[in-house]
């Protein structure tokens, strides 16, 4: 345990339960003065789910308990001791606690103008085509006839689908269980509810047909990715958690689109064009390994003042009956407000069909989703698009090698292949560093709304 020096301020009266979790007023500029920078577990004082690998000695009797430690030992709340730390000054179980009592509308509200995520009530696909397609935006009367928007909130998920067994990162839980852990969890990072075969296990259909549960936006056109049928990399899912729960920095997959509908609650987003440096996030020169703080809180309580004040910073809250679109290759983080329901769909939208062709053909070991059987997709993909579309593959192929052949001479241009007006090469130099950034895009300008 790390005590404190006579330099570290005593947090106010301070209670650990056993099982790592306690409880304490904070104010929100507690959370910024008792801030470490020190990097801590997760959850120091409990224990860490294994997984799948988890062994409990009667799954079918499993019931969350409050925390980890808990419910491994099986430990009812009125068997559960607490322990007064009142005098005890660390560290290592302080960071956790500060992150797990985050103030979330500390970060989320008063969003500068010029960070404001467009808020639109619809889109016709030709706007979308011509204005939106590189953009992040919002859209508030785009869902309003889909069934699940009336008749989807938690309870009725809770009391229709209790024993359907749904997959929360690295465990799989009847909804029951998991809805057990969302009302009664204070992980500093909440497991979350990420299921891409929700709608084969609550037997609903999706897309344009009498009893659809929903379909797709009008707005974003033809998917390109329907023409792989079911070879199709997974591309939908159903997203459940608690507040704080989300997902940390990231790109969606293949250089694909997606949208984002909230059916109950709301969500904070916060993104970035392709070609942006992220504070806090840190990328290998092929792009494959991100480096980011492990957990949303410690993101925000480190690195989200300095983020904000990025040009190219979008932020904005999505609520329940709206849909968010998030441009290929734009980072992203997304936290819930508060507990809340949502679907997703990753989709390849005509505008970016070069990008999400360069990047199976040129970053093949980064591809994600696609069944082993599928050994080749960027050849499966160009074959599709050439019987349905062979027009618009030619158009895509063309742009897709134009990009790379530009990619490639800057950076010959770098490294000396090559110098910029075509003359005798240039020597190779030291003292720097060099990297292409984040995104594919050629004009940068494209890239911020």
């Amino acid at each position: 345990m790390l005590l404190s020096t006579d330099q570290q301020q005593k947090p106010n009266s301070l209670v650990f339960e056993a099982n790592g979790n306690g409880s304490h007023g904070m104010t929100d500029e507690d959370d910024a003065s008792t801030a470490v920078e020190s990097s801590v577990p997760t959850h120091p004082l409990g224990v860490k789910p294994l997984g799948n690998k988890s062994e409990f000695k009667d799954k079918s009797s499993f019931q969350w308990q409050g925390s980890w430690r808990a419910t491994v030992l099986g430990l009812s709340p009125e068997k559960r001791i607490k322990i007064d730390c009142s005098n005890v000054f660390s560290d290592v179980l302080h960071r956790p606690f500060v992150c797990s009592h985050i103030s979330l509308p500390k970060y989320t509200r008063n969003i500068p103008p010029a960070n404001k995520i467009p808020s639109l009530d619809d889109l016709t696909y030709e706007e979308f085509a011509e204005k939106w397609s590189k953009k992040p935006f919002i859209l508030t009367r785009c869902i309003q006839s889909w069934p699940v928007l009336k008749s989807w909130n938690m309870d009725t998920l809770h009391k229709v689908y209790s024993d359907v067994v749904f997959r929360a990162e690295a465990v799989d839980w009847s909804f029951d269980t998991y809805y057990q852990y969302m009302m009664d969890s204070h992980d500093e990072s909440p497991l979350y509810l990420f299921d891409k075969k929700f709608a084969e296990k609550m037997n609903i259909e999706v897309g344009e047909t009498k009893d659809a549960a929903y379909w797709n936006p009008d707005c974003f056109g033809k998917d390109l990715f329907e023409l792989l049928g079911a070879e199709r990399p997974a591309h939908r899912w159903m997203i459940i958690g608690p507040e704080r729960s989300g997902s940390t920095f990231h790109k969606d997959p293949n250089a694909t689109s997606a949208w984002n509908a909230v059916i109950q609650g709301a969500k904070y987003w916060i993104m970035f064009p392709p070609s942006a440096q992220v504070p806090g996030v840190y990328v290998s020169e092929d792009q494959s390994e991100v480096t980011s703080p492990l957990s949303i809180a410690e993101w925000l309580l480190e690195f989200h003042a300095e983020a904000r004040r990025l040009p190219e910073c979008r932020e904005g809250i999505c609520h329940a009956g709206e849909i968010l679109h998030v441009p290929s290759g734009w980072w992203h983080l997304v936290v819930n407000l508060e507990p809340g329901i949502a679907l997703t769909q990753n989709f390849v939208p005509k505008a970016h069909l070069s990008d999400v062709l360069s990047f199976l053909k040129y970053k093949a070991d980064q591809i994600s989703g696609f069944k082993k059987e599928v050994e080749d997709p960027y050849t499966l993909f160009v074959e599709r698009l050439r019987v349905e579309y062979p027009e618009l593959q030619e158009e895509a192929v063309k742009q897709m090698e134009e990009k790379q052949g530009i990619k490639k001479r800057r950076w010959d241009q770098v490294v000396g292949h090559d110098s910029a007006d075509g003359g005798p090469e240039q020597k190779k130099g030291g003292g720097f560093s060099f990297a292409f950034g984040f995104g594919d895009d050629i004009d940068e300008e494209d890239e911020i709304p």
